[in-house]
């Protein structure tokens, strides 16, 4: 466990429980004596059907009137913005890279109805950083915007970064004056931070989620794992039971954030990491607890296959393979199907479901394994 005054913990409980979602959720639990880890854990993969149940959060927080800013991320899960400044913390992974007053970060993370470039937007702006609203894609502008403004710093993923860069280098573009990066979203393996450091810029990894925020970064001393953000409460638990597990042991990570005015109690984003020696550090991102994977900063979960699978009934089991190709994420779903007319459907089925394109590859009817698995995230750790 790390970074929560325990006195807090009651006063959370009590904000919970006069929301209906958490009052269910916790049963009858006493806020003057509950101990944190014999609160139920709350794991994201059950939200969309939550909040289908319970429009729009479920009775997890307030109404929507609340908020500064409404989303609707993949899933569909529902979230909100809270008005003020830094509202997902976020500013210590950005500060730890350098960025302040005087910066020109170029965000290229969504604006469009998820949360992800305003995340990184309200961090920088409350450090007295310049933000260019770049969103993902549509490089040809960017470039244009990376000649014009020549930002000093990137947010985003880190493939996409490595696609900027060489759309640059193909355009003879100087884009020497991006020094530094946060990325986040998206797998950053050795071979891409290596390729990263070697244009010269010295890029920290954020990892956090929309319902919690930052929960844990890199730091610029190199030192191993990432750094337990501030104001939180992070347990590495067994998966399914939700037993504290001790040091160095990998399992579920769960996070408390002390806020009485939106309260988070042992809520799961379906993670696996472990604590590295003083339990202020964790090993980062080691696997998904459950079959949710995220590709190219998005979710995409078991319910999503299945609607692949009720909108084409004559197929057999379906199984999405996730993997790395030339440092960029990227899909397959392999199908049992007798009719090879079906590639073109099912990928643009595959594209309706998810918000992202794969590739198809067909299978004979009893030929994919029967081991319940309809993910199969195959990316290097």
């Amino acid at each position: 466990m790390a970074n929560l005054a325990e006195t807090s913990l009651a006063e959370t409980l009590r904000a919970a429980l006069a929301l209906p979602g958490w009052a269910a959720h916790l049963g009858g639990v006493d806020p003057a004596v509950a101990r944190l880890a014999d609160l139920p854990v709350l794991r994201k993969s059950g939200l969309p059907a939550m909040q289908k149940g319970a429009p729009p959060f479920a009775g997890f927080a307030p109404g929507p009137a609340g908020f500064a800013r409404l989303f609707a991320s993949p899933g569909p899960i529902f979230e909100g913005m809270p008005d003020r400044p830094d509202p997902w913390r976020f500013a210590p992974a950005l500060r730890e890279a350098g960025i302040g007053p005087g910066t020109i970060l170029l965000n290229c993370l969504a604006y469009h109805l998820t949360p992800g470039g305003f995340i990184f937007d309200s961090a920088a702006r409350s450090l007295g950083a310049a933000v260019i609203p770049g969103g993902p894609g549509n490089t040809e502008a960017l470039l244009h915007v990376l000649e014009a403004y020549r930002p000093t710093a990137y947010a985003g993923t880190p493939d996409f970064l490595k696609i900027l860069l060489e759309a640059a280098g193909k355009a003879g573009l100087d884009a020497s004056c991006l020094t530094r990066a946060v990325v986040s979203g998206a797998a950053f393996p050795p071979s891409l931070r290596d390729w990263v450091a070697g244009r010269g810029i010295a890029a920290i990894e954020a990892y956090g989620t929309a319902e919690l925020g930052l929960v844990a970064h890199t730091t610029a001393d190199g030192a191993a794992g990432m750094a337990v953000a501030p104001g939180i409460l992070l347990e590495i638990v067994c998966p399914g039971t939700g037993e504290p597990l001790p040091e160095g042991e990998v399992g579920e990570v769960v996070v408390t954030i002390p806020d009485p005015a939106h309260p988070i109690l042992r809520f799961s984003p379906g993670d696996m990491s472990a604590f590295l020696p003083g339990a202020t550090r964790i090993r980062g991102w080691m696997g998904r607890a459950d079959q949710t994977a995220k590709v190219k900063g998005m979710f995409v979960r078991p319910e999503q296959v299945a609607a692949i699978s009720r909108a084409h009934p004559a197929l057999g089991r379906l199984r999405l393979v996730i993997t790395r190709e030339g440092e960029v994420d990227a899909m397959c779903l392999l199908a049992e199907a007798e009719d090879a007319s079906m590639a073109a459907p099912l990928a643009a089925t595959l594209h309706a479901a998810t918000g992202l394109r794969g590739r198809v590859e067909l299978r004979p009817r009893g030929s994919l394994p029967t081991d319940g698995r309809v993910i199969a995230d195959e990316r290097p750790l």
